[in-house]
């Protein structure tokens, strides 16, 4: 599976994005999904994760009201709705996939990664 992240970029304080995780390679329908973000000087912390059939949601604590995860199986596409970004948010985003119905916040669950996307939210 490769897997590409984008739809990032600079936005105030307040502001939405949408990421978009789009897959080829495999039917995407059978790997769960997580998102990661890493901000400068920091370890990469898991942001949200959706099952294969998407009747699964993680998220993170610090994004629980603000993100939601979804995906398009007919579209190979799992996407990050961002409303009410806080500078804090600021980081490099990935996505990564995994064989299985599961939602996990252990990178070691995910096989195959993506190339981040900068999410920079100014105040």
């Amino acid at each position: 599976v490769q897997l590409q992240a984008s739809g990032g970029g600079l936005v105030q304080a307040g502001g939405s994005l949408r990421l978009s995780c789009a897959a080829s390679g495999r039917t995407f329908i059978a790997y769960s999904t997580g998102w990661f973000r890493q901000a400068p000087g920091k370890d990469r912390e898991s942001v949200a994760a959706i099952n294969w059939s998407g009747g699964n949601l993680y998220y993170a604590d610090s994004v629980k009201g603000r993100f939601t995860i979804s995906r398009d199986n007919a579209k190979n596409t799992v996407y990050l709705q961002m409303n009410s970004l806080k500078p804090e948010d600021t980081a490099v985003y990935s996505c990564a996939a995994g064989y299985g119905s599961y939602t996990s916040r252990r990178e070691y669950d995910y096989r195959y990664w993506g190339q981040g996307t900068l999410v920079t939210v100014s105040s």
